[in-house]
């Protein structure tokens, strides 16, 4: 299975596709998709998600593992950041890639152990886990493969919650599990409730 990872953004897009069909994750590609700041919002969306599809045709991923809404300073922002994300979703989901959001606590968390880790932590970490050299490579581009890895490789938790409840694998976009179905888990597992 390939999976693509974003670090949505106006100007620079971080993207990462990686092969998961291995233990170890291999990576495809990674980089940013840079817009000229100095274009108007509506074409820079253009050439992100132009630039992007390029990539989608060229390596078929089957999922796409985005950063999370976070919030902005101001609604502007958010806002604009709002049109990149929906314009990539949109694009990814007309060939038919499934979807999980990833807040940025959770994957620094995943990458590092450490939910309140550095961009530069995170990248450092990623690089070594991934057997690169990341010189000097932009931290959206790292942000990017941080999050491919994080969606390529559920955490042990997930995967155990996953296998005794019988689903694929715990989406962080979904609800909570419910009392009853800790339960059942626990019960599963041997213990008593």
């Amino acid at each position: 299975m390939i999976v693509l990872g974003i670090d949505p953004g106006s100007i620079t897009t971080g993207y990462a596709f990686l092969d998961t069909s291995a233990n170890v994750p291999k990576i495809l590609e990674y980089g940013t998709l840079h817009a000229p700041a100095a274009q108007a919002l509506e074409d820079r969306l253009l050439h992100i998600v132009s630039e992007l599809e390029k990539l989608l045709d060229k390596y078929k991923p089957d999922s796409l593992g985005m950063e999370g809404v976070f919030f902005a300073k101001n609604a502007k922002s958010a806002l604009v950041l709002g049109h990149i994300r929906g314009a990539i979703l949109v694009a990814c989901r007309k060939r038919g890639l499934s979807y999980s959001e990833y807040s940025p606590r959770v994957v620094k968390q995943a990458v590092t152990g450490d939910g309140g880790a550095s961009k530069e932590q995170v990248a450092n970490m990623i690089f070594a886990r991934l057997g690169i050299n990341g010189g000097d490579l932009p931290l959206d581009a790292s942000d990017a493969l941080a999050i491919a890895w994080t969606h390529a490789t559920p955490s042990p938790l997930d995967e155990n919650i996953s296998k005794v409840l019988g689903k694929k694998r715990i989406s962080t976009r979904k609800k909570k599990a419910t009392t009853k179905q800790w339960m059942d888990l626990i019960e599963k597992m041997g213990g008593h409730v």
